[in-house]
């Protein structure tokens, strides 16, 4: 990346689009200048339902993009939920074209070419190369080896591979929204940097990213990404099932699991009366206790996390995990959730505390973390997306064209 990159990250939720232009400042650091989101209902259980309503929220959310930083955007780096992508490790040896004169950055992203150079399976296609251990001749491990003496160096890296027809649909989404898409990349390999805090990033996690209708689980060894996957379950399961149960609106059923949330009847201090006002249901009083409401959410919550257990069980990456480290809008809300899931998962569970999440509004932490993850990618040629700037002319030439139109049309 250079100072002044601009890197625009789109994050597809089940409820809403949002979008992060961010800016490369002078201490290399992401500048957040533009946060925009507008609901959408065109993603369901993590599969694509409407082209159409998901094109247009894009649309919208750049259109406010440009409208507050003056920028024309034609181009995004866009999120991947984990069903839809397979990771390969892969590792080659690579010579250095000059050992005398040291390890080039060209000698570096040779390699990482190389390594992508898989046999990638009918129905898959590449969408990211992930450099992971880089180890000299010598046998020394190097997060950087450029400038280091050695006739040549191994590379490992996960190369990510995405279903062809999510990635179809994905062009088509953004051809209709007049972007062109600069990369696609996994939910929590973009979210890692943000949410698990530096001693997390060197140890074997499980991030548990727990959505509005989705789940997407990233397991990472130390900086290896090993294993990702979703879940079609997440936090608007749980409103609905208090609707259905109470038979009220599902408005008030998240105001209901907002005020009250809790993942576990036994951590109940006062067993509250609760005041049901859209319940329809004649029949029954419109007065429950706090407990029937908790029994409903906790229901939900052990099934989202029991889902899960079986899920890496049946992979046999379980025993691998030493932590597992909770996020998004679904569960953070919900007290003792990271008790449920120690209780349900046997592996220690916490809500993420990685330091730069406080500085982020939860809805925008996924885009916000995919920017970031592409502002840090090693060796990259270019970052940066495809931004013009409204300058003077161009908004006089736009202001003729609109003339033209008006008469000419």
């Amino acid at each position: 990346m250079a100072i002044g990159d601009i890197i625009v990250g789109i994050d597809i939720g089940t409820t809403k689009v949002c979008t992060v232009v961010g800016e490369v400042n002078n201490f290399g650091q992401i500048e957040t200048i533009s946060s925009t989101s507008h609901k959408c209902k065109g993603l369901k259980k993590g599969k694509i339902i409407n082209e159409e309503e998901i094109s247009l929220s894009i649309a919208k959310t750049i259109k406010d993009a440009e409208d507050e930083t003056n920028f024309t955007i034609n181009s995004a780096y866009v999120t991947i939920p984990g069903k839809y992508i397979t990771i390969v490790q892969n590792s080659i040896i690579k010579d250095v074209k000059d050992k005398y004169s040291g390890i080039s950055v060209r000698d570096v992203q040779a390699a990482i070419m190389q390594v992508k150079d898989i046999e990638i399976p009918e129905g898959k296609t590449l969408i990211d190369v992930v450099p992971d251990k880089i180890i000299l001749e010598n046998g020394k491990v190097v997060t950087d080896p450029v400038g280091n003496l050695s006739s040549n160096f191994t590379i490992s890296a996960q190369v990510i591979l995405a279903e062809k027809e999510y990635v179809r649909k994905l062009s088509n989404i953004f051809k209709k929204a007049g972007l062109e898409i600069d990369g696609i990349v996994p939910i929590t390999l973009a979210e890692r940097n943000l949410i698990l805090d530096t001693n997390e990033l060197h140890d074997n996690v499980m991030l548990l990213d727990i959505g509005a209708g989705n789940t997407d689980i990233g397991v990472f060894e130390g900086s290896s990404y090993i294993y990702s996957t979703s879940i079609p379950l997440g936090g608007d399961n749980i409103t609905n099932d208090i609707a259905l149960v109470l038979n009220i609106t599902e408005e008030e059923a998240e105001k209901l699991k907002r005020q009250y949330g809790l993942a576990l009847k036994s951590f109940i201090d006062n067993d509250n009366e609760i005041i049901l006002n859209t319940c329809k249901d004649e029949n029954k009083s419109k007065i429950i206790k706090s407990s029937e409401l908790i029994e409903i959410i906790e229901a939900r919550i052990e099934e989202i996390f029991s889902l899960v257990n079986r899920d890496i069980t049946a992979q046999g990456i379980k025993q691998k995990i030493n932590n597992v480290i909770l996020t998004g809008q679904g569960i953070v809300n919900i007290n003792k959730s990271d008790v449920a899931g120690k209780i349900n998962l046997n592996i220690p569970v916490k809500i993420a505390t990685g330091r730069a999440i406080s500085t982020v509004k939860p809805s925008f932490r996924t885009s916000y973390a995919l920017v970031r993850y592409i502002a840090a990618r090693p060796f990259a040629k270019t970052v940066s997306s495809s931004i013009d700037e409204q300058n003077n002319e161009s908004f006089i030439k736009n202001v003729i064209d609109r003339i033209k139109e008006f008469f000419y049309s």
